[in-house]
């Protein structure tokens, strides 16, 4: 049976008004999706106008990536209560302010604080989907047009990023800022105009104990893994240290939450395999595959004497932007056939082809050719980045319940960031050990150990439960 889609009245939704909602929250994620990946070419530009040093100017985007991660624990939490529109709206505008701040900066302490309020827009793709969800309620329609909106959070097929790049070039770094700022302005208008205001079934108080513990424990376990990504260079006594306050402001978290009337998210969800289940796909799935298409697949193309030896521009041509073209025009395609066959079989098919995609990057380490990289990483990009990620996205989203929509989706986002600090922690070192990270066979066993946890993620998507099921475990199931 299909449900009709409605506006808070009652009133059957029009098809322009979906439309006008459509383009809101996808200039949302786009707003998002620029302070993630535009300034990625402008690095060196900003160590020169700055007057510092390369890394601190990436301390800057470990500064934004883990604020973006911290914020999305809860913000997604508070909307349920708060109000979605109105918080999307309050995202957007500490985005542009941070934008601006960004774009004034004097020095490295400046731009950091900017960054951090950008870090405000992390949530930016979990909240659209809720919001949308709300107005599209008919599964297959929205399991369609959830795939548009999540295929561009994989970027405009490297368009943003060559914008970056140009803009740093002929007007500097700060033009790059500015440029975001006028897209999160857009994307707050637009937002204000067509969307519509929603909010949990249930509308209970925001447990700010609950979210600040959760924060630090994922924080600290985030600040963990990043030292763990130097390698030799790290400082193991932070790490432990790190590790056992995650440990230990996650059981009090827990402890608090067990003992609160309207707890951040109820320890009964947490049990459920809809929570577990879903959140260890995401971290095996970006552990194995993030850091091998942004990280070892580019530096295969680069590599001189065992690789093809390209420029770092052409490097991100042949492999990024490919890769990134693929998941963008495949997106929609995949919310095809989630319409049809639903997430759980997209999802492991993806994960298959996945596998299967990552077993010919390990071939073509050891036997490297310009078009091979081209071809793997197109192919990885339709199977993962316009499959698998969109899959992982949705199902946070129509699993969770209706009384705390906010909580899944913002542990899931989660998964991500940790994930994909893990993968260039855990693949990095396998290259490390293996022929002291240079060598075919470095490259051949850090891809092979992907391989393995993508094969890990096929196997626990099986865990992940149907909606149906979760909707009865809910007691939401309508008859």
């Amino acid at each position: 049976m299909t449900a009709n889609t409605t506006t808070p009245t009652g009133k059957p939704e029009s098809q322009s008004s979906i439309i006008g909602l459509m383009i809101a929250l996808l200039v949302a994620v786009f707003a998002f999706q620029l302070n993630a990946s535009m300034l990625s070419p402008a690095l060196v530009t900003m160590q020169r106008e700055l007057n510092t040093t390369a890394s601190e100017v990436g301390l800057t985007q470990t500064v934004f990536f883990t604020a973006a991660a911290l914020f999305s624990l809860f913000l997604p939490r508070l909307a349920d209560s708060a109000g979605r529109k109105k918080v999307l709206i309050g995202m957007l505008v500490a985005t542009i302010a941070g934008c601006a701040v960004s774009a004034l900066a004097v020095n490295i302490p400046m731009l950091m604080v900017g960054r951090i309020l950008q870090g405000v827009s992390g949530p930016m793709v979990p909240l659209c989907l809720i919001m949308l969800h709300v107005r599209v309620p008919e599964d297959k329609r929205y399991a369609r047009l959830m795939a548009i909106i999540t295929s561009v959070n994989g970027g405009i097929a490297g368009v943003d990023a060559l914008l970056g790049g140009w803009l740093a070039a002929h007007y500097g770094f700060r033009s790059i800022f500015w440029t975001m700022a006028g897209i999160a302005l857009v994307a707050a208008i637009l937002t204000a105009v067509y969307t519509h205001e929603s909010w949990a079934d249930t509308k209970a108080k925001m447990d700010w104990i609950g979210a600040v513990l959760l924060v630090i424990a994922i924080g600290a376990l985030l600040l963990a893994v990043d030292e763990i990504e130097k390698l030799a260079a790290a400082n193991w006594v932070y790490v432990i240290i790190m590790l056992v306050v995650a440990v230990i402001a996650f059981i009090v978290f827990w402890n608090v939450e067990q003992r609160k009337k309207e707890p951040m998210v109820t320890t009964h969800y947490l049990k459920q395999r809809r929570t577990w289940g879903l959140l260890l796909t995401t971290l095996l799935t970006m552990t194995g595959v993030f850091a091998i298409m942004n990280g070892i697949v580019p530096a295969i193309a680069q590599d001189a004497k065992f690789g093809a030896g390209l420029s770092a521009d052409l490097a991100s041509l042949a492999t990024l932007t490919p890769y990134a073209l693929a998941g963008l025009v495949f997106g929609p395609v995949a919310g095809w056939l989630t319409s049809r066959y639903g997430y759980h079989k997209v999802l492991r098919y993806g994960l298959v082809a996945t596998a299967i995609g990552v077993i010919a990057i390990m071939l073509t380490a050891a036997s490297v050719s310009v078009w091979a990289l081209v071809c793997v990483s197109v192919f990885v990009g339709i199977t993962y980045a316009g499959t698998v990620n969109i899959m992982l996205n949705g199902l946070g989203i129509v699993l969770s319940p209706a009384d705390n929509t906010g909580y899944l989706p913002g542990l899931n986002a989660g998964a991500f960031n940790l994930g994909a600090g893990l993968s260039f922690a855990i693949l990095y070192a396998v290259m490390t050990q293996v022929g002291g990270g240079s060598g075919s066979m470095s490259y051949v066993f850090s891809v092979g150990t992907g391989l393995i946890l993508v094969v890990l993620a096929f196997a626990c998507s099986f865990l992940i439960p149907s909606v149906e099921k979760t909707a009865q475990e809910s007691g939401q199931l309508t008859h």
